[in-house]
């Protein structure tokens, strides 16, 4: 303990020990001791000493510190010392250098000390085993420790943690800390683990990350949150942020849903602290994590679709129409809401109908381009305008429409402010930021959408008093000719490369003013300083514009005589040097990247994000159109004329296969239903089967049965007429019966020739429907189907009767059997003879009625036999036309590769003829893209027929 006096306490007499010294022997001191305080109290003055000498502690020490962690387990206060030294060597937060390069070495010196501590992936390993220590001397260093080794290698410390069994699961537990020291420092931890690591940012959302860091922001207030809500959000943007598989996982989770209350904001937006606006900022940052045009269109149109249902666009909307919402605030929500709605109709038309708490109430879209042509707005703001202006235009033709709508003169409203007349001042303003932007905003109005295009052809603008009105097409080209900034330029070129591109009739009312082409040659054919370059090759993609989109209709300016003019003016190569100024401008590879118009000022907002993608479409056909001769050009049409006749043959081909398949598969339905209906009635007639042998079997037994009582009563009936002298009578009587039983003979042969009569109508119709249409027989033989359910259900009422009959006659026999034992008792007795003779009488009768009803069953029988022969017939027609069906099947579907096969020849002579298109270096559309035109074609015509009926 001297030793520790010295180093600690008071002065000792002779020369101090030098700090290396001091660690050198508290080093030995760690590794030699064998009492556990001796080697704590090393432990302690290292850490004491490891701020101020950290290089010759992190040096002399690591080693016997890692040593202290894996063998004295058992006591929290070493580890915790331990780990504090270790924590002060790692870090580099705590350096108060004010020199760069001090600071710099400083920093180095972490990072080696690092690298020397993760030499052996064991020690993250045992690290990772320390966490799970509950004691807050040990668990909270531990944290602060893995958070520096990861601030400073954290590539290599990731890796080594991602494969440690359990180990990602032990640093999810520290978020369920009741201590809320580590529990904030484990959001710290996370956020350096999860940094550009997909495969633990997924490992960390399966953990219940999302649901833990949604509860910890509710608890801590949301918005009005501190420090704590501010690190869940930067976690949960790590775990989202380019991470397609969380995101799925956040939405499938319903955690959208959660977040509507995040921006709950109420009416007084006065207090506005600096850690709400971080919050509130970050949040915004998550939803467009969600819905950043990056992501796929399915995962962004799901989401999108999310928001709106569970109203967090609405609430989104309600904070960008209130007051007192800090400038930064508002220009990140305007942002964000153009991210929600962009390319969903159902956001975007919900857009379009919100209105601003103002007297009287205006669009939202309205008040939104106020801002943006009004110059005294900050740019950041004015940019997320025109970003939100151009989201709600992306593919929302709709959208266009109404914007177009607001500057057609029948639409005009003096009272009120419009779109368009907003868009329109702000292109003609004084600014050159307001004509850029409203000139973009203009052009989104016109992207792909041909209609639009040629309805802004109709705007006509009062210039001044006394002066007739001129077209925005032709004051656009008033001003650019004017020689205004450089911006104004090239928002005005913009504009009228998107307002012509694909649309001839645009190209031809430029064309047709006289004074366009000879100053886009003037512009083109001078040699200008660096800045004019960018407007150079705008005038060159104008006019190779005009030149490409032209339809000859006018004769000064067909597509022959302006590529003349370029030769002769400019000069070929010299025009498609100077149509590459555009892409070769830096400005334009950086708008490019993204949609969102990002600039750091101002003079370098030139560019617009959808204009890049029509120059990169439009810069090597152009280039191919001016080099092509016109004997090129007239082999091109020939081509195309025979394309197109090729493609109507293909397309007729097409029409026919598809009504084959059509009938093919009509008909295959019918043959299925009627397969269906055949089991059923092969099934019923079995059933009749079995119920007519049930029959047969019990009319024998009941026939034996009637045998033997008959012969028993003849006998005794002839006795009693003998007696009685009643044979004359009996013989009557029998003649008449037998009279009777012919005529129900009679009745019943004619009633079975009618029914021969119907199964011959049946066979007749049978042939006949065979010889017709395939739809016809289907229609037949359902009519024939229906005939045999009749016949089937006629004989179950024949079948029920001969039952009913049965019974009856069972009934009468057991009757007769009993009165005939009666009388064979009563003939003994002499004092019944009367009695006995009235009984015989009755009997005799209902003997012969007996008869009479055994030969209707006899007779019924045998039609019944009749009857199930006709439908086994019936049946064995219709399987007959079923497999006539069949093979008609069969026969189609021959044809139908017969001109599958001759389709393909079709396509093997378009594929040669493109092939010698392209050797021609003539640019082929494909045939999705010829039908559009087509469609578009025929909606033209269709538009123009009911202008005309109007």
């Amino acid at each position: 303990m001297n030793f520790f006096r010295g180093v600690m306490g008071g002065q000792a007499a002779g020369p101090q020990p030098s700090g290396a010294e001091t660690i050198q022997k508290l080093c030995d001191r760690v590794a030699s001791s064998t009492l556990l305080e001796d080697r704590r109290d090393a432990v302690r003055a290292l850490k004491s000493l490891s701020k101020k000498y950290r290089m010759e502690v992190g040096t002399q020490a690591m080693d016997h510190l890692i040593n202290i962690l894996q063998t004295d387990r058992s006591d929290s206060e070493i580890l915790g010392y331990a780990l504090d030294t270790l924590y002060n060597i790692i870090c580099n937060d705590d350096e108060e250098e004010q020199d760069e390069n001090a600071q710099k070495q400083a920093d180095d010196l972490g990072v080696q000390f690092t690298d020397k501590f993760i030499e052996d992936p064991e020690h993250v390993t045992l690290l990772l085993t320390l966490l799970e220590e509950f004691d807050f001397h040990v668990r909270w260093p531990g944290v602060k420790l893995l958070t520096a080794l990861l601030k400073n290698q954290g590539v290599q410390v990731q890796g080594i943690i991602l494969v440690s069994p359990m180990g990602v699961s032990r640093l999810m537990d520290l978020l369920a800390d009741s201590r809320e020291v580590i529990r904030n420092d484990g959001l710290l931890l996370l956020q350096q683990l999860t940094k550009s690591n997909a495969a633990i940012q997924k490992i960390v959302a399966f953990e219940n990350a999302f649901e833990r860091l949604l509860d910890i922001i509710t608890e801590e207030g949301s918005s009005d949150g501190g420090i704590v809500v501010e690190d869940c959000l930067l976690l949960l943007l790590n775990l989202l942020k380019n991470n397609s598989s969380n995101q799925n996982f956040f939405k499938e989770g319903s955690y959208i849903q959660r977040m509507k209350p995040w921006f709950e904001v109420g009416d007084d937006n006065s207090g506005w602290s600096a850690q709400k606006v971080t919050n509130l900022h970050l949040m915004l940052q998550l939803v467009r994590v969600m819905v950043s045009p990056v992501n796929s269109p399915g995962a962004s149109a799901s989401c999108q679709k999310s928001m709106y249902q569970c109203g967090l666009l609405q609430q989104l909307c309600t904070i960008l129409m209130a007051t007192g919402v800090p400038a930064d605030i508002l220009t990140e929500t305007i942002n964000t809401v153009s991210e929600v709605i962009r390319g969903s109709q159902v956001n975007q038309d919900y857009f379009a109908s919100v209105n601003a708490p103002s007297n009287p109430p205006r669009p939202a879209i309205v008040v939104l381009l106020m801002s943006m042509v009004n110059e005294r707005q900050p740019f950041v703001l004015r940019c997320a305008v025109l970003y939100c202006f151009q989201c709600f235009l992306y593919k929302n033709q709709k959208g266009q429409g109404e914007i177009v709508a607001t500057l057609l003169p029948s639409t005009i409203d003096a009272n009120s402010i419009s779109a368009g007349q907003l868009l329109c001042g702000g292109l003609f303003s004084a600014d050159s930021l307001s004509n850029w932007c409203a000139a973009v905003a203009l052009a989104h109005a016109l992207q792909d959408n041909l209609t639009q295009k040629e309805q802004l052809l109709r705007v006509q603008l009062a210039t001044s008093l006394g002066k007739p009105p001129v077209s925005l097409l032709q004051q656009c080209t008033n001003i650019l000719s004017q020689g205004s900034k450089v911006q104004t330029r090239v928002g005005l070129l913009m504009l009228l490369c998107t307002w012509i591109s694909n649309c001839p009739i645009a190209v031809t009312h430029f064309l047709h003013n006289q004074e366009n082409v000879p100053f886009l040659t003037a512009q083109i054919s001078e040699n200008l300083g660096e800045d004019e370059r960018l407007v150079q090759g705008l005038c060159a993609l104008l006019l190779g514009i005009c030149i490409y989109y032209n339809d000859n209709s006018l004769e000064n300016y067909t597509k022959e005589k302006l590529k003349q003019l370029i030769e002769k003016r400019i000069g070929k190569e010299n025009f498609v040097e100077k149509l590459g100024f555009i892409t070769k401008h830096e400005l334009y590879s950086r708008a490019a990247q993204k949609p969102q118009p990002v600039f750091p000022s101002p003079e370098q907002m030139l560019f617009d994000h959808e204009f890049t993608k029509l120059v990169k479409e439009l810069e090597g056909m152009i280039t191919k159109a001016v080099h092509k001769s016109s004997e090129e050009e007239k082999k091109e049409e020939e081509v195309k004329k025979t394309l197109e006749q090729h493609d109507n043959i293909v397309t007729q081909y097409k029409e026919l296969i598809r009504e084959q398949d059509a009938q093919i598969q009509e008909l295959k339905e019918q043959m299925s239903s009627m397969s269906s209906q055949n089991e059923q009635l092969q099934t019923t007639v079995t059933q009749q089967l079995s119920q007519i042998q049930q029959h047969k079997d019990q009319y024998n037994i009941l026939k034996l049965k009637l045998g033997k009582d008959n012969q028993s009563q003849s006998n005794s009936q002839g006795d009693a007429s003998q007696v009685n002298g009643l044979q004359t009578e009996e013989l009557t009587q029998l003649r008449e019966e037998v009279e009777e039983l012919r005529k129900q003979h009679t009745l019943l042969q004619t009633q079975l020739s009618d029914k021969d009569a119907l199964i011959s109508t049946l066979r007749s119709e049978t042939s006949q429907t065979a010889e017709g249409s395939a739809a016809s027989d289907n229609t037949e033989l359902l009519k024939e189907l229906e005939v045999l359910r009749s016949q089937i259900q006629s004989q179950s009422a024949e079948i029920n009767q001969m039952k009913t009959e049965r019974q009856e006659l069972l009934r009468r026999a057991d009757a007769a059997s009993s009165d005939a034992v009666g009388g064979s008792d009563g003939s003994s007795d002499a004092a019944k003879m009367a009695e006995l003779d009235s009984r015989l009488t009755a009997q005799m009768t209902e003997t012969e009625k007996v008869k009479e009803e055994a030969k209707r069953l006899s007779e019924s029988r045998a039609e019944l036999e009749q009857q199930l022969a006709s439908a086994n017939s019936t049946v064995a027609i219709l399987q007959t036309e079923k497999a006539k069906l069949q093979t008609e099947v069969q026969e189609s579907k021959k044809e139908q590769d017969d001109l599958l096969m001759l389709l393909a020849d079709q396509d093997q002579k378009i594929n040669s003829l493109k092939q010698r298109l392209k050797a021609l270096g003539e640019t082929v559309d494909d045939e999705d893209d010829l039908d559009a035109r087509d469609q578009t074609d025929d909606d033209d015509e269709e538009e123009d027929e009911d202008e005309d009926e109007e």
